[in-house]
């Protein structure tokens, strides 16, 4: 029988988790309290620390009785991200901490799969969460007051945090149509690309669109990674941008390498590779006072990449591409990579174009299963997306 699971550091955070998962049980559902604590439980509990610390490679003396409290953080993190994976009775996972605690629920979340429910009640909700979400689909709640014990303020917090993820383990999402899923990558200035090959292949495929902006590639291989894709078309590459020189929107180095890996249906593109993302003006690098900008908004300013960034940028994307294995076809758009990018617009620069797509066309490594294909077409234009499209089709019914 599957269960919630309520988690938390019952050494310090016992009331709360107690009181939180007798709530969940008022609900009618079935309750697993988890501790992940480094002392003695003040409540009673399902699984025990001491249950979970022998998942960490080190054994249970890497996680318990030292009294450095930060390395026993981050050593029941790795022991509990192990404990979870190797459950097959999670219907639900909801977490309570502070700084410690949360860093560690959070990290036994990420890598549970995507759709299933996780809500973190946590004091540092309120701030910068990526380092807890990341690319999964944790839901953050904030605690509003610490968690010292019960008050009339985390009563109701708590009560709430309850009925919500009460009603998601006993309500899932309906099982998908059944066809296959595949990823795309957009940006607003491809949109009108990447909207068009959806609406070609949505009878056909559950397309995804992913926004590049470095956590929706990392999220879109993720998914790779995890079997949930079919293929991929990558339209929109500009994250690699960012990673090479300093944009607020980066890839990480591992940038393609779920393709490489699953060897997917790969078709990929030079979307937006004409630009590098700052946040307001005032926030843009000195060394880059003079460039060409663009303000997107009163918070996004774009930065045109010179020709020798963009052979950088080729270059990268190129090397990746060589070490994939499956079928790869690469389509460029000699008319221009981006709705800047065009004859009259804030970036157009056929020269700069011109230098990024021999990079790619040199370093990639043509084979039989690795192509690339030169179109005299700006990617914004209807053919374009027929013809990405109709490479995506090729590859993937072979």
């Amino acid at each position: 029988m599957k269960r919630i699971y309520v988690v938390g550091t019952a050494d310090t955070k016992g009331e709360e988790l107690a009181f939180l998962a007798d709530a969940i049980a008022a609900t009618g559902a079935a309750v697993c309290r988890v501790d992940v604590g480094t002392r003695d439980a003040t409540v009673p509990i399902d699984i025990p620390a001491k249950e979970i610390a022998p998942y960490h490679p080190g054994g249970s003396a890497a996680v318990l009785g030292g009294d450095d409290r930060g390395a026993a953080v981050a050593a029941m993190s790795v022991a509990f991200t192990r404990f979870v994976q190797s459950r097959k009775d999670i219907a639900a996972l909801i977490g309570i901490g502070g700084g410690g605690g949360t860093s560690i629920i959070t990290a036994g979340m990420r890598a549970l799969p995507l759709g299933l429910p996780k809500i973190m009640v946590s004091t540092l909700a309120s701030g910068d969460t990526a380092p807890y979400v990341d690319v999964s689909d944790i839901i953050m709640m904030p605690s509003v007051t610490d968690m010292a014990g019960l008050n009339r303020l985390s009563r109701v917090v708590l009560h709430n945090a309850a009925q919500a993820i009460s009603g998601m383990a006993a309500r899932p999402a309906p099982a998908p149509d059944g066809k296959p899923s595949i990823g795309l990558t957009m940006f607003g200035v491809t949109t009108p690309c990447v909207t068009a090959i959806a609406d070609q292949l949505r009878t056909e495929y559950d397309c995804m669109v992913f926004h590049a902006t470095g956590t929706g590639g990392r999220s879109m291989e993720k998914l790779a990674d995890s079997g949930l894709l079919s293929g991929v078309i990558d339209i929109t590459t500009t994250e690699v941008c960012d990673l090479l020189f300093g944009g607020v929107l980066p890839a990480t180095q591992d940038r393609f390498g779920a393709i490489a890996r699953t060897r997917l249906p790969y078709v990929g593109s030079v979307g937006a590779l004409d630009m590098v993302n700052f946040w307001a003006p005032a926030t843009i690098p000195e060394q880059y006072r003079g460039r060409l900008f663009y303000e997107h908004n009163p918070n996004v300013t774009l930065m045109r990449t010179t020709a020798d960034e963009c052979r950088a940028i080729g270059e990268w994307i190129g090397g990746r591409l060589a070490l994939c294995e499956g079928p790869v076809h690469f389509l460029i758009p000699e008319k221009g990579v981006s709705a800047l990018d065009i004859e009259g617009g804030a970036f157009f620069d056929p020269e700069a174009d011109a230098v990024l797509f021999e990079a790619i066309e040199r370093t990639i490594q043509p084979t039989a299963t690795r192509r690339v294909t030169r179109l005299p077409l700006h990617i914004n234009d209807p053919e374009f997306a027929k013809a990405a499209t109709a490479a995506f089709l090729d590859i993937a019914r072979q």
